[in-house]
């Protein structure tokens, strides 16, 4: 085990919930450890229900391409903790992790605080001190309270597209969950808002109103959409002509257009056309659409089958998923097969719900060693209850066996769980997770 591993196994303990959204502990700690949120390079923080992962790998490739060192952070991890923290573009070191983790935990003295919070506060050390150009900042699970909101003055906000994720502590309208992300906003700086339906921009503009906050709107101030092979995004500096995102399906289209149109509100002259050009040509972004090349699962399935991956978990992912499969099936017509695992904090019947019609049939699977995994059988009837042949498995390499039965070989995606995709991708490249699940612990 990775001393990393070691420690972050102790700091699991020093609260009795896994999420417990408030910034009084984490002020508290960071006021012991210098205040280093006030000592970060300029921030870019995105929220949003979906979108938000691949919205900071666009800006990170397109800064990048650019010439500037950014930082990021980001959340769950999906194999390695290390995941959540690159440190002017490069994921932070085993030993530098180790040193800040001790350090955090040794300031904070055994108080109450949570795993999210604690971890925050070691990310927060490390952009501070050491050089960049900007900070991009994910939020962990909403906004208003989220630890990472304690930042005072962003250079600028972006929220993407709101759906419904974790009512339980976001609240069960879309009005309720925008109000929550909506928090994130702060008195006189812009905020770039993704495509939104009209109940949850409606609280976002409130909310900025009472802020003085511009807001720059998808549909109303910039456009992006595709057109012959290329994205084009106009707004009131003109129009861009831009290749169209590495990642696949058409909602990568709103994710990329979100960081061109921060890009554009920040103003920078070091970044040039050409390199948001190159940042989205360049832009990778594990378990998102993604299709699995050689590895240790690949032996499992035919060789002519395709073996896809995505970590979607919330009934919005569901529909993106199932449009762009569909798309896909369009071009080239082969059975679509799910491998399916998900958490019981999930709606698990609305997200299989958007695949009737679309998957010719769903294996289930309990995700192995999470305590919140959804049992295999349970999932098939949840399949069943929509319209979908199910059947369970008993472990992954079962379940892409029994997906790969039948002619054509079939097109296989493993979805339903960030953790699930974790764990494909450790098994799929021969790697050692991280002992602290991904999803588990925001």
């Amino acid at each position: 085990m990775a001393l990393s591993d070691a420690i972050l196994t102790r700091l699991l303990s020093l609260h009795p919930k896994i999420i417990d959204l408030s910034l009084g502990r984490m002020q508290g700690l960071l006021a012991k450890l210098g205040n280093p949120e006030r000592k970060l390079p300029p921030v870019i923080h995105v929220a949003g229900t979906n979108g938000k992962g691949s919205t900071v790998a666009y800006l990170r490739h397109i800064m990048a391409a650019a010439g500037l060192g950014a930082h990021a952070y980001t959340s769950p991890h999906l194999v390695k903790f290390h995941e959540r923290i690159r440190v002017a573009g490069d994921l932070i070191p085993e030993q530098a992790l180790t040193v800040l983790l001790e350090e955090c935990e040794q300031v904070n003295g055994g108080e109450p605080v949570t795993f999210f919070e604690i971890t925050t506060a070691a990310a927060f050390l490390a952009f501070s001190r050491t050089p960049a150009d900007y900070l991009i900042l994910e939020v962990g699970l909403g906004g208003r309270l989220d630890a990472t909101n304690v930042i005072p003055d962003p250079l600028v906000s972006v929220i993407t597209t709101i759906d419904y994720d974790h009512q339980q502590y976001l609240g069960d309208t879309l009005t309720l969950i925008a109000h929550e992300k909506a928090g994130i906003l702060k008195r006189g700086v812009p905020a770039v808002i993704g495509v939104q339906t009209d109940e949850a921009r409606a609280e976002i503009e409130r909310v900025a109103a009472r802020l003085r906050s511009a807001l720059h709107i998808a549909g109303q101030d910039w456009q992006a959409y595709e057109q012959h092979g290329r994205l084009v995004f106009q707004d009131e500096h003109g129009l861009l002509d831009l290749p169209l995102p590495q990642l696949r399906g058409r909602h990568q289209i709103d994710n990329a257009s979100n960081a061109v149109a921060a890009i554009r509100v920040i103003g920078d002259p070091r970044i040039a056309e050409s390199h948001i050009a190159e940042g989205l040509r360049s832009t990778s972004w594990p378990a998102r659409m993604q299709r699995l090349g050689p590895g240790a699962l690949s032996a499992l399935v035919p060789a002519d089958a395709e073996l896809w991956l995505d970590g979607g978990h919330n009934p919005s992912a569901g529909r993106v998923l199932a449009q762009a499969f569909s798309e896909l099936n369009e071009r080239r017509s082969r059975p679509l097969v799910l491998v399916w695992g998900m958490l019981n904090t999930k709606d698990a019947g609305s997200f299989i719900g958007c695949f009737a019609g679309i998957a010719s049939r769903v294996v289930t699977l309990t995700i192995p060693d999470e305590e919140n995994a959804v049992a295999a059988e349970a999932l098939a009837d949840t399949a069943r209850a929509h319209g979908l042949s199910a059947e369970s498995a008993a472990s992954l390499e079962d379940a892409l066996r029994q997906a790969s039965l039948g002619v054509p070989a079939p097109r296989i995606l493993i979805c339903g769980s960030l953790y699930l995709a974790g764990r494909v991708l450790a098994q799929h490249g021969n790697e050692e997770m991280s002992k602290v699940s991904g999803a588990g612990r925001r």
